[in-house]
């Protein structure tokens, strides 16, 4: 077996966990990787594996091993898609990491559509909010908040404006009452992010052209908007909000914005991939998909017009 199979069943193996997960992922049997596993030990002579009756452990030698196979592999990929390109066919597996929320309330709903556009098109998407490293991790693009990033390396479009607003639950308000001024929030339980601490000075635009920070805090903190909002509709505090994630609640009762005249605006999403002279198909494919269905309007602004007419001129 060649190096470059060696290396993509060793790949397998160490994303999957298991020799009988990686064998389904490459329609072999366990023991055919075992072997192969073996054999390429044997060769290296270090071992990669500490293997138990029920699963495999990467060793540090072979987490360095598995860093290097990946970025061999993805110039592998680039080498041929870079030939592919010269054609019509959009194709190849494509590895896109996601902010959670997002991604489950804006992205995935969408994918279905990308998919039927590009058949020959295999999708890895990867939901977190850690900082990822696009080059070390082999990912084609991601798709994050520009408070997440900060790599000058990397191209980034702009999908959208991430404006956030002020939420509560009925529940809250009616036993801590609403505030009226930013200053108030010092005495309400605010709900906030713990993984990127610039959403916890809340900004305040005022007349004039100043603005005021806020610094707030509260009993519960989390590392998803996802969570927050789960968290506000049970009445636990106040929490600031992108309005694509609140705006269903809003409209149903479920949630009520205060301080409507101060909605947030200085974050947005970006689609970002690594530089380069060569843009792969498929990744242009999904940068162009997602540019065409966020971008110049998104599409919860679309269809919530009353809501971000009371954000910008209340």
């Amino acid at each position: 077996m060649d190096r470059a199979s060696e290396m993509m069943i060793f790949i397998r193996c160490v994303e999957d966990g298991s020799f009988s997960a990686a064998a389904r992922s490459l329609a072999m049997t366990p023991s055919a990787i075992s072997k192969q596993i073996r054999r390429l030990e044997d060769r290296l002579g270090a071992r990669l594996f500490n293997r138990t009756t029920r699963q495999i452990n990467v060793t540090e030698v072979g987490r360095n091993f598995y860093e290097r196979c990946s970025r061999i592999m993805a110039d592998i990929e680039a080498a041929e898609e870079s030939v592919s390109s010269l054609q019509d066919r959009v194709h190849g597996m494509l590895r896109v990491c996601a902010t959670v929320a997002f991604a489950r309330g804006e992205v995935l709903p969408r994918i279905q559509e990308f998919l039927g556009r590009y058949p020959e098109i295999r999708l890895e998407l990867e939901l977190t909010d850690r900082a990822v490293d696009l080059v070390d991790e082999g990912v084609d693009c991601a798709i994050m908040l520009q408070e997440q990033v900060d790599d000058p390396s990397l191209v980034a479009r702009k999908l959208a404006v991430n404006r956030r607003i002020i939420v509560a639950a009925p529940s809250y308000l009616e036993r801590q009452g609403e505030p009226k001024t930013p200053e108030d929030l010092l005495n309400h339980n605010c709900l906030v992010m713990y993984n990127v601490s610039r959403f916890n000075d809340w900004e305040f635009k005022l007349s004039g052209g100043d603005s005021r920070v806020i610094q707030v805090n509260g009993n519960l903190r989390s590392n998803t908007a996802g969570a927050l909002y789960d968290a506000c509709l049970g009445g636990v505090g106040l929490a600031r909000l992108p309005t694509w994630l609140v705006a269903p609640a809003i409209r149903d009762g479920r949630l009520v914005q205060v301080l409507p005249e101060y909605a947030h605006e200085g974050s947005a999403y970006y689609v970002l991939f690594p530089q380069g002279r060569f843009l792969s198909r498929k990744v242009r494919a999904f940068v162009d998909f997602l540019v065409e269905k966020f971008t110049p309007v998104p599409p919860w602004e679309r269809d919530d017009r009353e809501l971000v007419r009371r954000t910008h001129t209340a």
